[in-house]
C-alpha cells in the first residue's frame, strides 16, 4: 500500500536507457519507495525519509538495477512529481 502519492512521475533518458538495458520497468522501483523501501540509501537518509512521511519533505529512495547501474526516485516535498533519474543526472 503506498505511503504517500508520487505525483506526476517523470524520468530521465539516461534513467530509462539504463532500465531498458535491465530489462526492468520503472513501476518495480517506483512501487518499491512507494510503499517507504528506500532501497540502499544510508541511515541518516532513511531517517530524513521517515520523518517526510510525518512532516512533509522530499523523498529520496536509491536502487541498482540488475546491471548494477544505481537510480535514485526522489518525489518532491509537495507530492506533485516524482523523478526517476541517474545520480550524476540530479
Amino acid at each position: 500500500m503506498s505511503k504517500f502519492p508520487l505525483g506526476q512521475v517523470v524520468a530521465t533518458p539516461d534513467a530509462l536507457e539504463a532500465l531498458q538495458e535491465a530489462g526492468q520497468s520503472p513501476a518495480f522501483f517506483l512501487d518499491r519507495h512507494a510503499v517507504g523501501d528506500w532501497g540502499s540509501v544510508c541511515e541518516e537518509d532513511k531517517r530524513a525519509n521517515d520523518e517526510a512521511l510525518v512532516n512533509g519533505g522530499r523523498l529520496l529512495s536509491a536502487y541498482k538495477t540488475l546491471k548494477g547501474v544505481r537510480l535514485w526516485v526522489i518525489t518532491e516535498a509537495d507530492r506533485s512529481s516524482t523523478c526517476v533519474l541517474l545520480p550524476e543526472n540530479y
